[in-house]
């Protein structure tokens, strides 16, 4: 398999109002897994090109067995830790600050305290 089991459809609702399928649980060492990129609570919005909108959760389970050996999976990934809220962002988009906007700040910051302190020692 692909490693991952899947909750939701129009006949098992996951989350209130919303008949999405969701990843519940990734195996570890499975496919999934492996690769890296799918998370436990992603919205999976499509399998190889075909979008699970208003499926029954059987029939998604079926899409994705007979997926075949590469599949594409187009996502939704969730913001919050799973004990938390669940909310969503399109797959692609980053959103919030990009890695590089906390980083060179944090660097900039420990580089002057460095300066500061190594003119406090010359002056000792």
């Amino acid at each position: 398999g692909l490693g991952f089991n899947i909750v939701g459809g129009t006949d098992q609702q996951y989350i209130a109002n919303d008949s999405s399928i969701y990843v519940s649980w990734i195996k570890k060492d499975g496919a999934a897994y492996l690769d890296g990129r799918l998370q436990e609570g992603d919205k999976i919005l499509a399998i190889n090109g075909k979008e699970l909108k208003d499926l029954r959760h059987k029939d998604a389970v079926e899409l994705f067995r007979n997926a075949g050996c590469y599949v594409s999976l187009k996502i939704q990934r969730r913001l919050q830790p799973q004990n938390g809220p669940v909310c969503h962002q399109a797959d692609g988009d980053s959103g919030g600050l990009p890695l590089a906007a906390i980083l060179v700040p944090g660097v900039a910051l420990a580089a002057a305290a460095v300066w500061v302190l190594l003119r406090y020692r010359q002056r000792m």
